[in-house]
């Protein structure tokens, strides 16, 4: 499979025999190659669509739950690491088409543009073979995550929320620390503080995950 003709990875991975071979490998493009076509219309597409199929298994599977558990696992499905996790599955990495520096940099790992990626060929799928396509891919490659919730997650950011509640404090207050590294894989260091009861701090590949990570951390010294 080389990365210049993707049509086995279609084929085999997303399991789609594609009309128009082009979608695809703009879904597969960083906007660093610098060829006007890259993959951000699309994974604006995708991820709308990998919400609502997940939505609606979750409706369909937990017919007893209320809003407030769905929400729990539907935030913890369609999370930017989460995408990422499942993209490497699948090889999305090596197939990703990214300008020099952002190869050099190390782009085709970032959680960012390999969740996006997946994204943009989840949006592929959807123009190129319509809503019963794309729905197939997000369910078979989504399965093991959607079977492996026996309980609803308790997000880091809502039970530090519930926390501070609890405890008559104010709510948690979330601050950049710094930003470091490439524009197309930053990292951020994120300082979450709950006055009177403490603070922590954490770094990740997005601001969300590092606001996730320091909730975590701080929770863990209150608990």
């Amino acid at each position: 499979m080389s990365r210049g003709d993707p049509t086995d990875f279609i084929r085999d991975k997303l399991g789609h025999d594609p009309k128009d071979l082009s979608l695809f490998e703009v879904a597969l493009t960083h906007k660093s190659m610098g060829s006007g076509d890259d993959y951000e219309r699309l994974e604006f597409l995708g991820d709308r669509v990998l919400g609502m199929v997940i939505a609606k298994a979750l409706y369909d599977r937990y017919p007893s739950e209320p809003e407030g558990f769905l929400s729990r696992r539907y935030n913890v499905l369609v999370a930017r690491e989460t995408c990422a996790e499942n993209g490497r599955e699948i090889g999305v990495p090596a197939l990703v088409r990214l300008g020099k520096q952002a190869r050099t940099d190390g782009a085709s790992q970032s959680d960012n543009v390999v969740g996006d990626v997946i994204e943009a060929l989840i949006g592929a799928l959807l123009v190129d073979g319509g809503l019963d396509a794309a729905q197939r891919f997000v369910l078979k490659l989504w399965e093991p995550d959607l079977a492996g919730q026996r309980k609803a997650p308790h997000h880091p950011k809502s039970a530090l929320q519930e926390l501070a509640a609890a405890r008559q404090c104010k709510p948690p207050v979330y601050e950049i620390v710094a930003k470091t590294g490439a524009h197309h894989s930053p990292t951020f260091t994120i300082r979450v503080t709950v006055a009177g009861l403490g603070e922590a701090t954490a770094t990740g590949a997005s601001k969300q995950d590092a606001e996730t990570d320091a909730a975590a951390a701080l929770l863990s010294q209150l608990e």
